[in-house]
């Protein structure tokens, strides 16, 4: 079995296609990045709309498959930007009917899960899920994914965005502030907004301007905020951690790559004596890979959809959709029992 997977939440676009042992046969992307400011949404579908014919045709050369050996198409159906998502979701009607191949729409979120519980072979990790629109931590529990803690006003990657364009810089800004924060050694005191099992960014982007414009240098202001923003998520992770009693964490997300935010994990899993575990960064951020294996998941679920059925939901949240498959063992890892 083969399955063809879109992703188009946001500022990438990308098409995958993974086998049944969840295999990674070709993975094509490309990222739209704005002349000046952040993210435009109905900009960055044009985009979109310009380039996934072209990543089809790299896709289907890479994979070495023709049409009719493509077993099912899945599209991310949310959550996303709503003209992002509806021009995967074009796409991907489009080959439904053309191919005549199961819909199978899945959620973006569930999609990180679900490619790192596979690479990882751990059954039931818990995710530390942060990229640019959502920071949420994660673990299943009666059928669903539930939210156990998330961010109460913006996404990590978004905070991160428009501190490092407020400060003069490009999108995307997590890379950048990343190569400036390692260049910083001074911890200056910023807001620690921890409420329970949920953090804000938005204080911490205030407190960040303020210091810039007192004059801190920019690699010490960038270190401060690494340092306090990810020691937040570390803390509502490790406070997940103790209140279902697991020991095993995955990342997900862009903001996952950086390597301070994987080190300060590692060391608090490692510590509880469990193990955290991160996808390569092409399947660590937005991919089309992983919307394909959880399309694969759902085809083995019997999830498919008419097209009269497959409306994006720009809002939908990781604990409103059903993970069939994790009790049916349609979820089992390949060599994993």
């Amino acid at each position: 079995m083969t399955v063809l997977g879109i992703e188009s939440t946001a500022h990438t676009c990308s098409i995958g296609i993974v086998d049944e042992g969840a295999k990674v046969l070709a993975l094509a992307g490309d990222m739209y990045k704005p002349p000046k400011g952040g993210i435009h949404p109905r900009e960055a579908a044009n985009h979109h709309v310009e380039m996934l014919p072209v990543l089809l045709e790299r896709a289907l050369a890479e994979a070495h498959v023709s049409p009719k050996e493509i077993d099912g198409i899945a599209f991310a159906q949310g959550p996303g930007l709503g003209p992002c998502l509806r021009a995967g979701a074009t796409v991907a009607r489009a080959l439904s009917l053309a191919w005549d191949r199961p819909l199978l729409p899945v959620n973006h979120c569930v999609s990180h899960i679900e490619i790192a519980r596979v690479l990882s072979g751990l059954d039931d990790p818990m995710l530390l899920y942060a990229s640019g629109g959502n920071t949420q931590v994660i673990a299943y529990g009666r059928g669903r994914y539930r939210v156990l803690g998330e961010t109460i006003d913006v996404g990590i990657g978004n905070f991160l965005d428009k501190l490092w364009i407020a400060l003069g810089g490009t999108f995307p800004g997590g890379p950048q502030l990343e190569a400036e924060a390692r260049k910083g050694s001074s911890l200056y005191p910023l807001p620690y907004s921890v409420h329970g099992m949920d953090v804000a960014f938005s204080g911490l982007l205030t407190a960040s301007l303020a210091l810039a414009n007192q004059g801190v240098a920019r690699a010490d202001l960038a270190f401060s905020v690494e340092t306090t923003a990810y020691a937040m998520l570390t803390e509502i992770t490790e406070r997940a951690l103790a209140h279902r009693q697991m020991k095993h964490v995955v990342l997900g997300g862009g903001v996952a790559c950086n390597e301070r935010l994987r080190s300060m994990v590692r060391a608090m899993v490692e510590e509880r004596g469990g193990t955290m575990f991160a996808p390569p960064r092409n399947l660590c951020v937005d991919n089309g890979a992983m919307i394909a294996w959880t399309g694969e998941l759902a085809r083995r679920s019997g999830l498919a959809v008419p097209i009269s059925a497959s409306a994006v939901d720009p809002r939908q949240r990781t604990d409103k959709v059903r993970a069939p498959w994790r009790d049916q063992g349609a979820g089992a890892l390949p060599g994993v029992n």
